[in-house]
């Protein structure tokens, strides 16, 4: 049996299709890039690190305090300021 034409072969390359498949995905990438969007919340974030600081040097200065034996706490604003978190009065 003898064929003499097969329709469809002769008019494709198929090396041609993978280089138009990768002309496409580079297009398609290339359009559709990744976005890094920073919230308003984070921003805000951002602004504490001053806070964070001054934290650092309160915390600093209390535990020199401490190890010098300096630091003295009052009582009765300790009980007050527990009460008031705790909403007890």
């Amino acid at each position: 049996m003898k064929i003499n034409q097969t329709p469809g072969i002769h008019g494709i390359n198929p090396y041609q299709k993978q280089l138009k498949k990768a002309d496409e995905a580079k297009t398609v990438s290339a359009a559709a890039r990744d976005k890094l969007e920073i919230s308003k919340a984070a921003k805000e974030m951002q602004g504490s690190t001053r806070i964070l600081a001054e934290r650092r040097e309160k915390i600093a200065f209390l535990k020199e305090q401490v190890a010098n034996g300096t630091y003295k706490t009052d009582a009765q604003e300790t009980a007050k300021a527990m009460l008031n978190f705790y909403g007890k009065q």
